[in-house]
């Protein structure tokens, strides 16, 4: 059994809001890859998706506005975990510098300069 054809305005519209949630699960996709450069180049398309849609979307649209929000909130959390881990490479990489920094200071350092020549 399918669904009753839909209004041509309507399912142009709908079209939009497809978009919306395709794109939202690109963003999801780059987020979770580390493919912070492409994912920051995609603000500009996303302006392009919402521009000029009214403030009140169709009801046909709820659901798939509905799923974009929740991909968009688990966007959120992919690029909180990236930050979390850049920030503990951060974290491990300043330590292990102060650690080879300490034993270089232990190390008998030599002159450079040959003075027996």
């Amino acid at each position: 059994m399918s669904s009753p054809p839909l209004d041509p305005g309507i399912e142009d519209s709908l079209r939009r809001y497809q978009a919306i949630h395709a794109h939202a699960e690109l963003e999801l996709e780059l987020a979770g890859g580390g493919e912070i450069e492409r994912l920051a180049t995609l603000g500009a398309r996303w302006e392009e998706l919402i521009a000029g849609l009214p403030a009140r979307p169709p009801v046909v649209a709820a659901e798939l506005l509905q799923r974009a929000r929740l991909i968009h909130e688990r966007t959120r959390i992919e690029l909180e975990r990236l930050r979390e881990s850049l920030l503990s490479d951060v974290a491990t990489t300043t330590r292990t510098r102060r650690m080879a920094d300490g034993y270089a200071g232990q190390l008998h350092r030599r002159p450079r300069l040959d003075r027996s020549a």
